[in-house]
């Protein structure tokens, strides 16, 4: 079997920013809900059996008491935010499994959901479905992988190398030097991507990378100001790899939980509302098929 987890924090944004409006029987705008659940079922119909989500009930999660510059919700679009729990209940009412997360972020529990899902022998592969690079370091050979619907490219081991210059492993050491703006943290003065996968690709790990410049066995350029840099911000380092590194603690996951069988009760009634009858009868359709 395989296994599709969906970021979707992710797919909310792009829906909301690229998709038309959608307003609701009350008068609420539900466009980025609606075309969240259009891609649900359109991934179903492709032929996705077990499938889970994970959003971000709050933006706000543990890494913004150990780092203040951490990302917030501030400057959210007003129509985006009020739609974060409606497509909870949406995603619900289809009959799809969704992880709200509130203490840690959607892109820990999809994180969770990939190491408990590989552990399955039943489980051929697991896509994680969202360009986000911090999951990146979940990939797993062809066992594991990330897919960017949007670009429609699927991103194994071999192609995380290929794109950051470090395998999976190091992708949390690597953003810990090179930082990462959508997440809001800077990482090192100096440390581009090139000369972070250059000493990444020999090391591996921040610990093994030699104190003194004359250890090194690559010399990207200013490799003495860079290993400066590294021992004088060496806190920061730490701090931003914590930052980057997913946790897989929550939510419990079985792999069992997340096979689709068909809408809730509530899902008619929420179609109606939004104007799209024919979702419920494309997510009926399913469930038949389901059974036979």
């Amino acid at each position: 079997m395989r296994v599709h987890l969906v970021d979707g924090t992710y797919e909310l944004f792009r829906h909301f920013y690229g998709g038309p409006p959608v307003t609701d029987a009350s008068g609420k705008e539900r466009g980025a809900v609606v075309g969240v659940i259009q891609t649900l079922l359109g991934m179903l119909e492709e032929g996705a059996t077990h499938i889970g989500v994970a959003t971000d009930h709050i933006i706000e999660s543990f890494r913004n008491e150990l780092y203040p510059g951490y990302k917030t919700g501030e400057g959210i679009d007003p129509l985006l935010r009020e739609q974060f729990e409606p497509l909870e209940t949406a995603i619900a009412a289809l009959g799809v499994v969704v992880w709200p997360m509130v203490e840690v972020e959607a892109d820990d529990a999809l994180a969770a959901a990939a190491a408990a899902a590989v552990s399955d022998p039943r489980v051929e592969q697991v896509v994680i479905c969202t360009p986000d690079k911090d999951l990146a370091q979940c990939v797993r050979g062809d066992r594991v992988v990330q897919l960017d619907r949007r670009a429609g490219e699927v991103r194994n081991a071999d192609a995380v190398i290929a794109k950051f210059g470090v395998p999976p492993a190091s992708i949390a050491d690597y953003l810990a030097l090179v930082g990462d703006s959508s997440d809001g943290f800077p990482g090192l003065p100096g440390w581009g991507p090139k000369a972070a996968s250059a000493v990444l690709a020999r090391y591996g790990r921040l610990e093994d990378i030699p104190a003194s410049v004359t250890d090194w066995e690559v010399t990207p350029r200013g490799a003495a100001k860079l290993a400066g840099t590294l021992r004088e911000r060496w806190n920061d380092a730490m701090l931003f790899r914590t930052l980057a590194t997913l946790r897989t603690d929550q939510p419990a996951v079985t792999v069992d939980g997340l096979e689709y069988r068909g809408p809730a009760s509530g899902f008619e009634a929420l179609a109606a509302s939004w104007g799209r009858p024919k979702l419920f009868i494309r997510a009926q359709t399913l469930a038949a098929g389901r059974r036979t």
